[in-house]
């Protein structure tokens, strides 16, 4: 019998002894490397999204706020911030900032979800400051739009004046405008979802709650969103084929030729 360590041939019994495998193994593997790993990725966490966890704690903030104090305190304080036609002819700077700092509602979770799923995924792609861009530029251009729109209603004798006074405050104008230009920096397939989602959101709005205002600012926040994705693809998160154009030797882009 030759020796292995001489460098020989394995004996017959070693060579038909079965090697012990563990069943799925790779498949195990490929789930752990792929489907998790994927999933952890869509997590927000401090480090990628410093904007939309830290605008939550403020929302979470005020909302427990909204809850412990006293109502009449709640109310006068909501009230000083809201984008209604009064204070924005007084104050518009404080209030078009304040009124993004309060929940429409008495509740905070939705807007968990609704910020996990719009605003973070733009912060990953476009970073924190181009984030903050976005939700303010849509928040300002829908208040100011929907808010023109009841003042000139109020003017042409449509509405009454205490239209004027109707308290307008929650962050839903910011985080359409996120959701319509995320839609932008999606797949094709993606895109088409993340549209369909967000008008889905806006018509049963329309149905279920048929208010000026928000019937005015939502559409015109998804617009604002849809209307940003130029601006979005030229920076950090723009489509891949733009980059690659960049690096291959010899080939330049239209606008450089």
């Amino acid at each position: 019998m030759s020796d292995i360590r001489s460098g020989g041939a394995l004996p017959r019994e070693a060579e038909s002894f079965p090697v012990p495998t563990l069943p799925f193994g790779s498949l195990r593997y490929g789930l752990r490397a792929g489907v998790l790993d994927r999933a952890l990725s869509l997590v927000p966490t401090p480090r990628r999204n410093r904007f939309a966890l830290g605008y939550l704690a403020v929302l979470l903030a005020t909302s427990l706020f909204s809850h412990l104090a006293s109502p009449d305190l709640v109310h006068r304080l909501q009230a000083l911030s809201s984008t209604d036609g009064h204070n924005l002819m007084h104050r518009p700077l404080l209030v078009l900032l304040l009124s993004g700092l309060w929940v429409a509602g008495p509740v905070w979770m939705p807007y968990l979800w609704a910020f996990a799923l719009t605003v973070a995924p733009l912060e990953r792609r476009v970073g924190a400051w181009r984030a903050l861009a976005v939700f303010a530029i849509g928040h300002v251009v829908a208040t100011l739009l929907s808010q023109g729109v009841v003042a000139v209603s109020v003017a042409a004798g449509w509405l009454g004046p205490s239209a004027l006074d109707d308290l307008d405050i929650g962050v839903s104008y910011g985080v359409l405008t996120s959701l319509g230009a995320l839609a932008g920096l999606l797949s094709p397939r993606g895109r088409v979802l993340a549209l369909a989602a967000a008008v889905g959101l806006i018509a049963h709005q329309l149905v279920s709650d048929q208010d000026l205002v928000t019937g005015i600012g939502h559409p015109t926040a998804l617009l604002v969103g849809i209307a940003l994705w130029r601006w979005l693809r030229r920076g950090p998160g723009g489509p891949l084929r733009i980059r690659l154009r960049r690096l291959v030797p010899g080939r330049m882009s239209p606008s450089e030729a």
